[in-house]
């Protein structure tokens, strides 16, 4: 199966974004991508307020474009992330959402670790004080095809025990979309997706945002998609843009008989 990851400068600007993911959306389909992946925030990128101002909930006008849009390439469509909107919640959830190729709702993921951390060099970051922490490990079987994906978002690569339990409901495909930061992304990103890769001997697949969209805020970018044995098959260059891989079901599970070490797994 090919598949594809969008690289995005998202901005606060919503309309703008979903035009520009759209556009990429499309030519990536028109290289082959069976799925198409989308960074953390690909509708929007800004400040709490600008996020807030963004928030639709999942039945809303951006879900429902892109549903009709993965109907029509005839693909399937992880929705990085956006602000989604919920009845009895002050904030909205950081969520991610995979769609089939006829525009089900495949998966709904709402993003479980949120980024309060202060480094050197960097604005202090309070995720928690604009977005709902969710409370689910989430997988689904991609219809017709061999992989089963595992969602997460951007943070959530720091917390292995996320992956493997993703792996226990059968993962073999892990989709994260992230918005890393350059401070930790240039020590880091590259480092701990090969990890993950690794030690579940599973695809990933991680489309990331790159550029500046707020002054003092810059993210990484370095899109990558990985195989089991952590090998990368495709990196993106500094700018927007796509790359593709094609993923082999055939060498994955050659490799999980090889290397059995997800059934040695002992705990105390």
């Amino acid at each position: 199966m090919w598949v594809a990851a969008i690289q995005l400068n998202s901005t606060p600007d919503l309309s703008a974004n979903l035009a520009r993911a759209q556009a990429f959306v499309e030519a990536a389909a028109s290289r082959g991508a069976r799925l198409v992946a989308l960074p953390e925030h690909f509708a929007c990128l800004g400040s709490a307020a600008d996020t807030a101002a963004a928030a639709q909930p999942v039945d809303g006008p951006l879900v429902t474009r892109f549903r009709e849009l993965a109907v029509r390439l005839g693909i399937f469509l992880l929705l990085g992330s956006f602000p989604e909107r919920t009845p009895g919640k002050a904030r909205p959830y950081n969520t991610s959402l995979l769609l089939s190729p006829r525009g089900k709702i495949l998966a709904c993921y709402r993003k479980l670790h949120l980024f309060d951390v202060d480094l050197p060099g960097a604005p202090p970051s309070r995720e928690s004080e604009f977005t709902h922490p969710g409370d689910e490990v989430v997988t689904a079987a991609l219809p017709g095809e061999s992989f089963t994906a595992g969602l997460a978002i951007c943070y959530d690569l720091r917390f292995p025990e996320l992956f493997r339990a993703q792996v226990g409901r059968g993962a073999n495909l892990i989709l994260l979309p992230a918005a890393f930061m350059v401070t930790t992304g240039r020590d880091h990103w590259e480092v701990l997706l090969r990890a993950r890769a690794i030690e579940n001997l599973s695809y990933v697949v991680a489309p990331a945002q790159w550029g500046q969209p707020v002054p003092g805020h810059r993210t990484y970018g370095r899109s990558l998609i990985i195989d089991p044995w952590g090998l990368i098959l495709a990196q993106a260059p500094d700018g927007e843009g796509v790359i593709l891989a094609r993923l082999d079901y055939e060498r994955l599970q050659r490799l999980r008989r090889e290397l059995p070490c997800l059934g040695h797994r002992r705990l105390p």
